[in-house]
């Protein structure tokens, strides 16, 4: 009910990293999100960053794993929060990190091609299929014209 939702443009700068977390699998990145801005006099000069670390779960591990390099442009959403740990020195630090729960590619900044996968056969059904009638149409006599007319 209170988590912060987010979407954050920008790119991969570190190798995604897969590691096993209890008895699930998570993959992990940093994204850098960089703005500019316009000066007075036209040119551009950088703005603020964002650094955040992106932890994804369940379906993304496979999509994330297969797909996303270090350098790549993305668009990550999910739900935003502060992780706070103690370093090897025993300061506390805090960082910010995000549970994705969609990861692509930002399309304005590259091209990419989507490879579908294949889909379980489905049962057969009780009667004649579409793919049958399809079948039947082909091989109708009436029309008397040959399949390659």
């Amino acid at each position: 009910m209170f988590e912060t939702h987010l979407t954050v443009v920008g790119r991969v700068v570190t190798d995604p990293r897969r590691r096993i977390v209890g008895d699930q699998e998570l993959i992990s990145f940093r994204v850098a999100s960089n703005s500019r801005r316009r000066t007075g006099d036209g040119t551009w000069e950088p703005g603020n960053s964002l650094f955040i670390t992106v932890n994804c779960w369940g379906k993304l591990v496979t999509g994330v794993g297969a797909g996303l390099f270090k350098g790549a442009p993305v668009i990550v959403v999910g739900d935003v929060f502060t992780s706070e740990y103690d370093d090897k020195e025993g300061v506390r630090r805090s960082s910010l990190e995000m549970r994705a729960t969609a990861v692509g590619p930002d399309l304005s900044r590259a091209i990419i091609r989507y490879e579908q996968q294949p889909r379980p056969a489905e049962p057969a059904a009780d009667g004649p299929t579409a793919e049958d009638s399809v079948i039947a149409d082909e091989s109708d006599e009436t029309t008397g014209l040959p399949l390659s007319a």
